[in-house]
């Protein structure tokens, strides 16, 4: 028989005595259905050492106690230090160049955003950014150079009350024409 169709038999009949007795420990049934399942996938990985060792349903069951108990500390600590120190501050809104900044980069493509964010708000070298995008380092700047160019015009747009109608990498300026309107 297999590892893993042994593991799966152990689990079909131990799960759900298990995830009952970790529920009447924590009184949480997510909780406990949760601490049960990284249990089992905790098991999952030393199975060939438990199974030499006898039956795991006891190493199982006191992981899955402890995971549930830590699981419990955490919010109580979390709750104590609520009470203590207060709620967290409220973060502040996003100011309005934040906005414009994460509408800017959105509007660019996917390509020169991408090698945007990792040099420039990431602080990655070119020399990393070209590894990571598998990019040659010319390439890498190149795109990084559009991509400013892109932003940068993309933030002017933002900034002025009326959109420009032209594309910001279209070289000449073409007036629309005006389409009348019926009513």
């Amino acid at each position: 028989m297999s590892a893993s169709t042994d593991f799966d038999e152990f689990y079909t009949a131990t799960a759900r005595r298990l995830v009952a007795a970790v529920y009447a420990a924590t009184g949480d049934l997510t909780e406990a259905e949760d601490a049960v399942q990284e249990a089992y996938a905790r098991a999952w990985q030393r199975w060939d050492r438990l199974t030499r060792e006898g039956d795991p349903t006891a190493w199982v069951r006191t992981v899955a106690l402890r995971l549930a108990i830590s699981s419990w500390r955490r919010a109580r600590n979390r709750i104590r230090a609520h009470i203590t120190h207060g709620p967290p501050p409220d973060l502040p809104g996003l100011g309005p160049e934040r906005v414009a900044l994460v509408r800017a980069l959105q509007a660019l493509k996917a390509h020169e955003r991408t090698v945007l964010v990792l040099h420039h708000l990431l602080d990655l070298p070119v020399q990393q950014v070209a590894r990571e995008t598998g990019l040659s380092e010319g390439a890498v700047r190149t795109r990084l150079s559009r991509a400013r160019r892109a932003l940068a015009a993309h933030l002017r747009d933002a900034e002025s009350p009326h959109p420009p109608t032209t594309h910001p990498r279209q070289k000449t300026t073409r007036k629309r024409k005006e389409v009348p309107t019926l009513g």
